[in-house]
């Protein structure tokens, strides 16, 4: 029986827009900010090189950061991670742990909430993800119905 590698569902482009909005403002903030303290300061107007270089670097590691800790949800055989939701709950757990996915709405927002036997929850906002909300309800039920050992007929 092959296994299925990791499922893994990433940011939402509406989402990593918004990030990096957030991102190139400090940017920009960062290069008024010297801009001004060099010229009130008199300083030579190749300490600019220095936020520009600032810049660059972090650019470089959000682009680094997004390409290999991007993702969202990842779904294995095993069990569950959930990164970058605050307040998701339970950030990760074995499927066998998982007594039941349901899905609701919290504060106008689509979620699904996975139960585990112990009273806890995990609860993932489905609008941050870039998949379509049936789509992602299916996928979870799939591993959750493969790690408690139930095959799809």
């Amino acid at each position: 029986m092959p296994t299925d590698p990791a499922t893994v569902h990433r940011l939402a482009p509406a989402v990593a827009a918004r990030l990096l909005g957030v991102v190139l403002c400090a940017v920009a903030v960062l290069i008024l900010v010297s801009t001004v303290v060099i010229a009130v300061a008199d300083l030579h107007t190749v300490f600019l090189l220095v936020p520009v270089v600032l810049t660059f670097l972090l650019l470089l590691a959000a682009w680094w950061t997004w390409r290999q800790k991007g993702w969202v949800v990842r779904l294995t055989e095993e069990g569950y991670r959930v990164q970058w939701v605050r307040g998701v709950g339970v950030a990760s757990a074995r499927w066998r742990d998982v007594e039941d996915a349901v899905t609701t709405t919290v504060a106008g927002s689509p979620v699904v909430v996975l139960r585990l036997r112990d009273g806890r929850t995990t609860t993932i906002p489905v609008e941050v993800l870039a998949i379509d909300r049936e789509a992602f309800v299916r996928d979870v039920q799939d591993h959750l119905q493969r790690g408690h050992g139930l095959r799809k007929w």
